[in-house]
């Protein structure tokens, strides 16, 4: 994959965001929710921004392949080495806060290809902020170059963590919670698993972990995160695969010290 393909396919998922971000604010207020699982909801909206994110993407590139949350597929994602690239789609994470009009929710873009990771695009609306990045590039804020925070231990770190809608990783979330919340500075809960990589990338978080994500809660974010400088593996310490399910995201220095609270 050229250097010329990246800024292609960035530039595309760029456009593509704020095309899913533009449906979410014109539905805002203005919608019906309804439950998709325990706590766990889908609105018009999301229809609207992934309809228009795929327009988009698919218009540019119709030879891609293309994975929405809203596609309802919870089984299956992982896609076979070698098949073309596929462009993986959160058009509302943070469904819930947007219900409820918490501003901290955003558009998810994320392109697999050549096994691996290849773009990674968050943007959010409510703050007008451009997270994105291209595997080998760096990545950016609004065009300004983000790197990870520099903390060096846990008690000095803010982490973060996501609390997925089924009962068991819950339950399995809150184990970890109590230790880390008191061996950290602090911890945060934005609603918002793409943000809160986005954050982890930027330095605003220095680490973030979860039980039970899908490809498109994590894929772009994760890039962003490698991209900005920190680390990312599942929670046993073995390599990252946004194909299965649990994550630790930061920025590198607090990693071997939040694996040693995960690992059990």
């Amino acid at each position: 994959m050229t250097d010329l393909d990246l800024t292609m396919f960035r530039l595309t998922a760029e456009e593509a965001a704020r095309a899913g971000a533009e449906q979410l604010e014109s539905w805002r207020g203005k919608f019906n929710a309804r439950e998709k699982g325990r706590a766990d909801m889908v609105t018009e909206a999301d229809l609207a921004a992934q309809q228009a994110v795929k327009t988009v993407l698919l218009t540019h590139f119709p030879d891609h392949g293309f994975l929405g949350e809203e596609d309802g597929r919870k089984t299956g994602l992982r896609p076979a080495s070698g098949s073309a690239p596929l462009w993986v789609v959160d058009p509302l994470d943070g469904t819930s806060n947007y219900v409820h009009d918490v501003p901290a929710y955003c558009v998810s873009i994320g392109l697999w290809a050549d096994d691996d990771l290849q773009i990674g695009v968050i943007y959010d609306p409510r703050l007008n902020e451009m997270f994105s990045t291209a595997k080998g590039h760096g990545a950016t804020l609004n065009r300004k170059p983000i790197r990870v925070s520099q903390i060096e231990n846990l008690r000095g770190a803010m982490l973060s963590t996501g609390f997925p809608p089924a009962p068991d990783a819950q339950l399995r979330n809150l184990e970890a919670w109590r230790p880390l919340s008191l061996a950290s500075q602090a911890m945060r809960r934005t609603g918002s698993t793409a943000l809160n990589l986005a954050y982890v990338a930027c330095g605003r978080f220095d680490g973030y972990w979860a039980f039970d994500n899908y490809p498109w809660d994590v894929v772009a974010g994760l890039l962003l995160v490698r991209e900005a400088g920190g680390m990312i593996s599942r929670l046993n310490g073995d390599p990252f695969d946004p194909f299965e399910p649990d994550v630790l995201a930061t920025n590198g220095k607090i990693h071997p010290e939040m694996l040693g609270y995960l690992v059990k």
